[in-house]
């Protein structure tokens, strides 16, 4: 019994490891998809230096692009963005943030600058340059510090 477990844990094992080697790499955008390419070209002046291709069980599930400003910008496998982080120098973009959230972050914490944003399933998480994460929902409404 213990070494059928034990088998079975080991074909998992197996399984997600030969899963997660189809990563892939390139240098360029114009691996993107054309949504993803857009947003980057309408928004950030930074050139992309880095594509990381993610695979799950041999689909694309996301793209990472990583760009010559240190900006990393997380995209579905359709090119819908999903987080956005930038260096503390900067800010992410305001195409990124709604502005229910840009306003309250102006009025709560009017000193610091968003320089990362993630959307979830029930909202947005958001960091600020003072280190400070916070959640809102959906329709931009804060909910809590983390």
């Amino acid at each position: 019994m213990i070494k059928k477990i034990l088998l079975a844990f080991i074909a998992i094992i197996g399984l997600s490891i030969s899963a997660s080697a189809g990563d892939h790499y390139a240098h360029d955008a114009s691996v993107l998809p054309k949504a993803a390419q857009t947003t980057l070209a309408n928004n950030f002046k930074s050139k992309v230096t880095l594509v990381k291709i993610e695979k799950d069980f041999g689909r694309i599930s996301e793209y990472e692009a990583i760009l010559s400003d240190g900006s990393e910008v997380t995209f579905d496998h359709a090119g819908n963005w999903k987080n956005v982080e930038v260096s503390i120098k900067g800010s992410v973009p305001s195409f990124f943030i709604p502005i229910e959230i840009r306003n309250y972050v102006k009025s709560a914490q009017p000193k610091q600058k968003i320089i990362g944003i993630e959307k979830e399933r029930n909202g947005y998480e958001i960091e600020l340059t003072n280190g400070v994460e916070m959640k809102f929902n959906n329709k931009g409404q804060f909910i809590k510090y983390n």
